[in-house]
């Protein structure tokens, strides 16, 4: 008999015919003997709703009265996910974050959490009850309600689980982890496992399966880790078959991956931008006082370019950020033009990153130039390039960004059974 976390995201409980899906699949973890713990997010769209309410009431508005909107959501499904197993005989009780409690710090609207005391949870785990908890949320120095930010479900479960000593299962719409996303490159395959490093890669990168910080804190507190879809027959097994493989895709430590592929999988995203500040001096100073301001205004840059002219007295300096922060770091950056001494700054949103990602590329050369190749075949020109042990990133023209992965995934020899 185990300990399990089970996470259900929007679109799992979308609906009461969704949660009582969601209810049989906690109903077979029950069954099975395991002492469950079952983390949800808002029922689809509710959360967008919430916000767009705030931004009604008032353009400029309070972040703490924001998270007491906002974290409404996950009330709501957590409490009709109780009264649905209740209903089914098995014993449930919903838990807010604050009631755990789930401590964070004061940031609101993207806390962090600090500490989650697992006790409770445990005590009535242990007594054969169902713990329904709001993920997304928990409580801030005060006593008030926070919330974590998008994706904060995903990181609330793994942080229980490593609470409560248990494994976790993240349910979302796609059965696993593939070697590319299924919605364009038609011969994906899905992976039984992929190492923690892998998938954190590939949520940095793109990938949309889990959020980032959920894996980071897999990792850090070797919490056994399954992405699967709510939507398969609530009746397929759990995981750990003899073989070690389950109905989705196992997220754990490299050494317990047997057959390691030279690249796991190509990831992308569309939400880049590209900009460029030509003819500054080449001189001590003149990064730090482009990429400084940058970071006080909060804005995170990722490729990093840099051309010297022939004389070695000028130099061209080209960056990737999110496109979301393109207009705020062009106001950033017009604002220092006298300091840094720039003649023209130029930028664009029509870019997208391409990735490929492998454990195995720490002992194998040739992998960028497999990348660079299978490219330039398809006349795809590379405009930044970014690397680190296990992936190796390019910037593209978005137009291209299909053909890119379509054409890297055949590369790689990922199109094989």
């Amino acid at each position: 008999m185990g300990r399990l976390v089970m996470k259900f995201g929007g679109t799992s409980v979308a609906d009461i015919d969704r949660i009582r899906n969601v209810a049989r699949h906690v109903e077979r973890e029950v069954k099975a003997g395991n002492h469950v713990a079952v983390v949800v997010s808002a029922m689809a769209g509710t959360t967008n709703q919430l916000i767009e309410w705030c931004r009604q009431a008032a353009a400029v508005h309070d972040a703490r009265e924001y998270d007491a909107v906002v974290a409404t959501g996950e009330q709501i499904t957590a409490g009709l996910l109780a009264i649905v197993l209740q209903d089914m005989g098995i014993p449930a009780r919903s838990w807010a974050g604050w009631q755990i409690p789930v401590e964070t710090d004061g940031v609101h609207g993207s806390a962090r959490m600090t500490n989650i005391n697992g006790d409770g949870l445990i005590k009535r785990m242990e007594q054969g009850q169902v713990a329904v908890i709001t993920g997304f949320q928990g409580i801030a120095p005060g006593g008030r309600v926070s919330t974590l930010g998008r994706g904060g479900s995903d990181t609330s479960a793994v942080a229980v689980a490593a609470a409560i000593s248990a494994a976790c299962d993240i349910y979302t719409d796609v059965d696993g982890v593939y070697t590319a996303d299924p919605r364009i490159v038609s011969k994906a395959q899905k992976l039984d496992r992929i190492s923690y490093e892998e998938m954190l890669e590939q949520a940095s990168l793109g990938a949309k399966v889990l959020q980032t910080r959920s894996v980071e804190l897999a990792m850090v507190y070797k919490v056994p880790l399954q992405v699967r879809s709510s939507f398969e027959p609530p009746d397929l097994p759990s995981q750990n078959k003899p073989d070690g493989t389950g109905p989705g895709t196992i997220v754990c430590d490299e050494e317990q991956i047997v057959e390691q592929h030279v690249v796991s999988g190509i990831a992308y995203s569309r939400d880049e931008a590209k900009v460029s500040i030509r003819h500054v001096k080449d001189k001590p100073g003149i990064s730090a006082a482009i990429f400084g301001p940058l970071a006080e205004n909060d804005i995170s840059v990722d490729m990093i370019v840099q051309n010297v002219s022939s004389d070695g007295a000028f130099a061209d300096i080209t960056f990737t950020l999110a496109r979301k922060d393109l207009r705020k770091a062009i106001e950033v950056l017009s604002a220092v033009k006298d300091k840094v001494g720039y003649s023209e700054l130029a930028h664009s949103a029509d870019v997208a990153k391409v990735s490929v990602v492998g454990i195995g590329m720490r002992s194998h050369a040739g992998v960028a130039a497999r990348m660079f190749a299978a490219l330039a075949d398809k006349g795809i020109n590379i405009q930044a390039i970014t690397t680190s042990e296990i992936k190796v990133s390019v910037l593209i023209d978005e137009a291209y960004t299909e053909l890119a992965v379509r054409a890297l995934h055949q590369a790689y020899g990922l199109d094989k059974t």
